[in-house]
């Protein structure tokens, strides 16, 4: 009997309570990575609308990101983008604040990853909150890129982040949603 994508990606995805706080369901997909079925389904999802078209960019955000979006850039031929915390890339970079549960980070690209009117899709595991998911599209078209979609495995739709990023026209892509937290 063959599984849906939601019953594969359920499936793969583990559940952690309580972490990294009392009351938190923390959805881990390293457990996906390890599957190769799930793993290449999820990819395959996330790279099917934007096969055949022109894709410059994938930018994936530290650390989970970089997983998918190597993966993903590979199938569309593109390049790809690290967006790293700050300090962590060894050129020029440019940086950008983005507001996190408790307070404001900061997180970088290098200034040449990307040139003015190229297409881009931001990639992530998960979107929550969407403050990082909000500063990466915000640092993406401060150089100029045109974010042609910010995909992500796993959507927390309670947590109102995909909200955020379409209120900058930004369309977004998720596989599976769970509610609350």
């Amino acid at each position: 009997m063959k599984t849906t994508l939601e019953e594969t990606l359920r499936g793969a995805i583990r559940t952690i309570p309580d972490y990294p706080k009392p009351g938190i369901l923390f959805r881990d997909i390293t457990t996906l990575l390890g599957d190769a079925r799930a793993f290449r389904r999820a990819v395959d999802e996330l790279v099917h609308p934007y096969a055949g078209t022109k894709v410059d960019k994938v930018a994936g955000i530290e650390a989970r990101g970089f997983i998918l979006g190597g993966a993903i850039a590979h199938q569309l031929s593109s390049g790809f983008i690290p967006i790293r915390k700050k300090g962590k890339l060894p050129h020029d970079t440019v940086r950008v604040a983005y507001s996190l549960e408790y307070g404001i980070d900061e997180m970088e690209m290098h200034r040449d990853a990307v040139k003015p009117g190229e297409r881009v899709i931001l990639v992530d595991d998960l979107i929550a909150t969407g403050g990082t998911a909000e500063g990466a599209a915000k640092l993406l078209r401060q150089m100029g890129a045109d974010i042609v979609a910010a995909c992500f495995v796993i959507d927390l739709p309670d947590l109102g982040g995909r909200a955020k990023l379409e209120a900058l026209d930004v369309p977004v892509r998720t596989l599976v949603a769970y509610e609350g937290h």
